[in-house]
């Protein structure tokens, strides 16, 4: 048995963090999900962007498409070749969906960067998504600005899993928490069921230290060198323990009493930047319970053979204070390091996205 299957005794859930027409096509999922306990799998622009926009994968089912839809949009091209990918992997994932009683087994799907900022059009694509693929154990995947919060609410009020995704912040992570729980509230207004409603809450972490090891780097001195590579992980474990605390409050208390799914912290840029650490640090330092792991092939190829599974999330968050504080003695903006990575994060999946578009609109019809 490896490290990864190790996790679920844990209490973390393992997620791919990849998804390809060839890989689902040769039983790849499939092989992960029985051998290595594998739950869930993850998609954004970039990975379908190196999906589709490379080879020849797609190009026969694309043609087909074409010949019945000849006057059909790049956007309307590239969601028929995604859609198809999505529902393939929930189907490879449907197992493990119903041995779970859907707690888990979920594929994920991302609406637009191109609308991150307005509320109504996310709401407008969740629902449009949801019923175009038509499968129990889809997330749609929501970013965590301000204009998200309100259509996380209205999505899962609609009884449409989410996925928040782009969150850096415990301040946008406790925003969509509560959004979260307002749209479960919702739903009991209505007269709704919410006991198979799921979400997962994704928030990054190398990212973090790729940005504030730069800064740390500058700064020079003994405190900023004993700080390089901790303040993705204090961030992450501040954010968890907050996660805790709401738990055990009135108001989730409530929710839990009608059967409602807590909304699980998914780790998300996992994998290691930074070659001086090693390729399992963040994977070993945040294993808790009630948790995702969302990582590329590489990552998880690298925690199987090295990783090493113990409950390491909970320990250590009078030090993780420590470090936050010592971050900004020596002139850490965290804030305004996380503000900025999330601004980024939407303009790499716009540019991904128009990458990916331009691909596409290059393979005319047959």
């Amino acid at each position: 048995m490896s490290a990864l299957n190790e996790l679920e005794a844990l209490g973390q859930a393992v997620w791919l963090d990849f998804v390809d027409r060839k890989f689902l096509e040769s039983g790849g999922l499939k092989k992960l999900i029985e051998e290595d306990g594998v739950t869930g799998v993850t998609s954004n622009p970039s990975i379908f962007e190196k999906a589709m926009g490379h080879g020849d994968a797609y190009d026969e089912t694309l043609a087909a498409y074409d010949r019945e839809h000849p006057d059909a949009a790049t956007i309307d091209r590239y969601e028929h070749l995604a859609i198809q990918d999505i529902k393939r992997a929930a189907e490879d994932l449907k197992p493990v969906y119903d041995r779970l009683e859907a707690r888990d087994g979920y594929v994920s799907l991302e609406v637009s960067p191109y609308i991150s900022d307005d509320t109504d059009a996310t709401i407008v694509e969740a629902k449009k998504l949801w019923a175009a693929v038509d499968r129990p154990n889809l997330m749609i995947k929501i970013p965590g600005t301000e204009a998200g919060a309100p259509a996380i609410s209205a999505t899962i009020a609609a009884g449409i899993n989410v996925n928040v995704t782009l969150l850096f912040a415990v301040d946008a992570y406790v925003r969509v928490a509560e959004a979260y729980a307002a749209g479960l509230e919702e739903r009991v207004r209505q007269g709704q069921p919410i006991d198979r409603i799921a979400s997962v809450a994704s928030f990054f972490v190398s990212r973090i230290d790729t940005v504030i090891d730069k800064q740390l780097d500058e700064t020079g001195g003994e405190w900023a060198t004993q700080l390089r590579g901790r303040v993705a992980i204090a961030n992450a474990k501040i954010a968890y323990k907050w996660y805790g605390d709401f738990l055990k409050s009135d108001r989730w208390q409530a929710l839990a009493a009608k059967g409602a799914q807590p909304q699980r912290l998914l780790w998300a840029s996992t994998g290691v930047k930074d070659k001086a650490y090693p390729d399992t640090l963040y994977s070993d330092a945040l294993i808790g319970r009630d948790t995702v792991n969302t990582m590329p092939p590489a990552t998880l190829d690298a925690f199987r053979e090295r990783g090493t599974a113990k409950a390491t999330l909970g320990e250590g968050m009078d030090e993780a204070e420590r470090v936050l504080k010592e971050a900004a003695r020596v002139g850490v903006d965290l804030n305004g390091v996380t503000g900025q990575l999330v601004q980024e994060g939407v303009a790499s999946f716009v540019k991904s996205f128009d990458d990916l578009l331009g691909a596409i609109a290059k393979k005319q019809p047959a």
